[in-house]
C-alpha cells in the first residue's frame, strides 16, 4: 500500500516562482573563497592530475568547505537549488576550471557515473541529433519538459550540477519548479489524480544499460518516505516506455501526467534564470524539476552553448546503477 502525503508542504521547500526574489538561491563566492581557489588553481597547474583523482580532503579549503556545507543545507532544507556565482573562466585554463568545479561539487556529495559506460563529467551541448530512444534531450537544442535526471533508471542522483562555460546566442533559459508546490496544488485541484502519481509508470531506460538488460523500468512519479517528498519525473521517457512495451498508458495515468504538467507549467510556477559563464547551478534532483528552453547557437563552433554536468549521490557505489 503506497503512503500518500496527506498535508501541504511548507516553505521554503514548497515555493512559487513568481513569489521568489530574484536573488533567491544565489550563493556568492566571497573574497576568502576566491583567495583559496586562486591558490588552489596555481597548485593544480603546477601539479597536474586527472580531474577524477582530485578529492577535497586533500586540500585545506576551510572557507570553501563551509560555503558548500551551506549550499548543501539550502539544497536539503531550503528551496532545493543554488546558483554559485562564480568562477572566473576567462582567466582559468579549461582543465583548471574543471578541477575547481569538481572539487566544489565533491564537497556536497560524491560524484557518480552519468552513463552506463562510466562517464563522470558530461558535456551538455548540441550534438545536432533529434531526441529519441538512445538520444538524451540534453545533447540537442530542443526545449525540454520539466524533469529529473536519470528518473528512468535504477539510481537517480541526489543532486545535478551544471557549470556554464558558454551560453547560446538565443534561448536556453533555465527553468526550475518545486515538487512541493506542485504537490500542494494537485491536492487542491485533483486529489484523485495525485494518488495515481504514487503508482507505477513505465519509463524508457534510454539504452543506458547492458545489451541484454530490460529496456524499460516501472516506478511512481512521487514517493513519500515519511520525511520527504521524492520526485522522479520524465514525461518524455514515460511516453517512450509505453511505446517500447507496446502498451497504452491507462486513462487515469495519462490524465495525472497531463495535470501535473499543466500545474508545473502554469504562469508564475517556475523560477527562470539566464546562465552566465562561470556560474554553477546545483539542484536537488528529488525536490525540484528542471528544464531549459530551446536555443539557437552562435554560428562559430567555438562559441556554441556548452555546459559541464556532474551527478552527485550519497547512497550506493559510484557506478551508474549504484
Amino acid at each position: 500500500m503506497k503512503t500518500i502525503l496527506d498535508h501541504d508542504i511548507a516553505a521554503p521547500q514548497a515555493w512559487i516562482g513568481d513569489d521568489l526574489a530574484d536573488d533567491v538561491g544565489l550563493v556568492t563566492l566571497d573574497d576568502t573563497c576566491l583567495e583559496e581557489l586562486s591558490g588552489l588553481s596555481a597548485l593544480l597547474e603546477t601539479n597536474p592530475l586527472p580531474v577524477l583523482s582530485l578529492h577535497p580532503d586533500d586540500f585545506e579549503l576551510p572557507h570553501c568547505k563551509a560555503l558548500m556545507a551551506q549550499v548543501r543545507a539550502q539544497l536539503d532544507q531550503g528551496v532545493g537549488f543554488a546558483i554559485i556565482d562564480r568562477l572566473d573562466t576567462a582567466s582559468l585554463a579549461e582543465d583548471t576550471a574543471t578541477g575547481l568545479y569538481w572539487l566544489l561539487n565533491s564537497m556536497i556529495a560524491r560524484p557518480v557515473a552519468q552513463s552506463w559506460d562510466g562517464k563522470m563529467l558530461y558535456n551538455v551541448t548540441d550534438s545536432g541529433k533529434e531526441p529519441g530512444n538512445g538520444v538524451r534531450p540534453d545533447i540537442t537544442n530542443v526545449g525540454q519538459n520539466l524533469h529529473t535526471d536519470n528518473s528512468y533508471n535504477l539510481s537517480p542522483p541526489d543532486y545535478v550540477t551544471l557549470f556554464c562555460r558558454q551560453t547560446a546566442m538565443e534561448g536556453g533559459v533555465s527553468e526550475l519548479v518545486s515538487f512541493g508546490a506542485a504537490h500542494n496544488q494537485m491536492r487542491v485541484e485533483a486529489p484523485d489524480l495525485l494518488a495515481r502519481l504514487y503508482e507505477d509508470f513505465t519509463f524508457d531506460r534510454q539504452r543506458e544499460h547492458a545489451p541484454d538488460d530490460v529496456m524499460t523500468i516501472e516506478h511512481p512519479l512521487f514517493t513519500w518516505d515519511g520525511n520527504r517528498l521524492l520526485g522522479r519525473l520524465s514525461k518524455r521517457q514515460v511516453h517512450g516506455g509505453y511505446a517500447l512495451t507496446g502498451k497504452t498508458i491507462d486513462n487515469r495515468g495519462a490524465a495525472a501526467l497531463e495535470k501535473l504538467e499543466a500545474i508545473m507549467t502554469a504562469p508564475g510556477m517556475r523560477k527562470e534564470f539566464h546562465f552566465h559563464p562561470g556560474q554553477i547551478q546545483v539542484v536537488n534532483n528529488k525536490a525540484c524539476g528542471h528544464a531549459r528552453t530551446a536555443f539557437t547557437d552562435w554560428p562559430e563552433p567555438e562559441r556554441h552553448r556548452n555546459l559541464t554536468r556532474m551527478w552527485l549521490r550519497h547512497e550506493g557505489r559510484a557506478f551508474y546503477n549504484g
